[in-house]
């Protein structure tokens, strides 16, 4: 999809198209977004070197040193649904100060903080700081586009992000394992926040998004984000837009893969509209997604975020946070 910025009928064909895809499959490719390619192909390159680091230099920001789960996870230190994820990332989210713990502080709040930069790598911050800037924009221009495309005014979202959004970057590397039978990349999930924009090295695969009960491959396409919505704008909608259950398998053995989602959140204390739909479009609302391991979907945003940093993470936890286990 593009026409993201074009004539009012282009724009109203792309707000149909938009609405549709993501209440039928959840799942788009995005062209036409503005992104210049220069920066794309620096965040790749970038992202190339910093696996290259030497381990000691990637360990020395291990996210175990992070109460707020930010920094370097190595491979096979993350968890999806209890299950081993092949992967190695960094973890990077907006700069801020740490939040005292005090007696009615959320315990949300303990996610807000710094991230951990490698210091003998000073190319990885500007970089990625460039990137997630550009990304937050062209989030909240879709996120708005939305709203247009459910009849909602289109600043209806801009509350939940308006001071602190709580957007986050994943940058990846996923391990060639896969042979004769394929293995886990990242087990089967829904995004927990509003929308990821995914970025790929072209001409690699190892997406796969559920539909009609089958996993169908979302290759990458040069240029172009895959985006999906998260189950908080499939809790503003009733289940109208729906949030996908997807997974990525592991390369084949002798290759390897980069991949950065970029996961627009709102702020931690922010709870989304919920939007009043025409009565055409609520006719189709399907309620929310029902997963046995990961119900229900609280409304405070912040409460989600933390819920999953512990499960994906339980050595981090244990570390910082051992008191919210158990």
């Amino acid at each position: 999809m593009s026409q993201l910025d074009h004539s009012e009928e282009s724009a109203a064909l792309f707000r149909q198209q938009l609405r549709q895809a993501t209440h039928e499959v959840g799942f788009f490719y995005l062209v036409g977004h503005g992104i210049p390619q220069a920066l794309i192909d620096d965040i790749l390159e970038v992202s190339r070197r910093f696996f290259a680091l030497p381990e000691e230099e990637k360990l020395a920001i291990e996210n175990i040193h992070s109460p707020q789960f930010r920094g370097y996870t190595r491979i096979g230190r993350e968890l999806t649904h209890g299950d081993v994820d092949w992967r190695e990332q960094i973890d990077i989210g907006e700069e801020r100060p740490a939040v005292a713990r005090g007696v009615g502080i959320p315990d949300y709040w303990r996610l807000e903080g710094p991230n951990l930069w490698p210091a003998d790598f000073p190319d990885l911050q500007p970089t990625v700081t460039c990137w997630t800037t550009e990304l937050n924009a062209l989030a909240l221009r879709l996120l708005r586009t939305w709203a247009l495309a459910l009849g909602a005014s289109e600043d209806v979202f801009d509350a939940a992000f308006a001071d602190h959004p709580f957007s986050l970057l994943k940058i990846v590397r996923y391990p060639g394992e896969s042979a004769d039978v394929t293995k886990q990349g990242v087990g089967a999930h829904r995004d927990g926040g509003v929308l990821t924009l995914l970025l790929v090295e072209p001409d690699k695969g190892g997406l796969q998004v559920e539909h009609g009960g089958e996993w169908i491959d979302a290759p990458s396409i040069p240029g172009a984000f895959i985006v999906n919505i998260g189950e908080m704008l499939e809790l503003a909608t009733d289940g109208y837009l729906k949030a996908t259950l997807h997974r990525v398998v592991s390369p084949q053995v002798g290759t390897d893969r980069i991949s950065i989602p970029f996961f627009f959140n709102p702020a931690l204390d922010a709870t989304m509209p919920r939007l009043e739909l025409d009565p055409a479009l609520r006719a189709e609302a399907r309620g929310l997604s029902v997963d046995p391991t990961n119900s229900p979907i609280l409304e405070t945003y912040g409460d989600n975020a933390l819920r999953y940093r512990l499960r994906a993470h339980p050595n981090v936890a244990e570390i910082h946070h051992a008191d919210l286990l158990g």
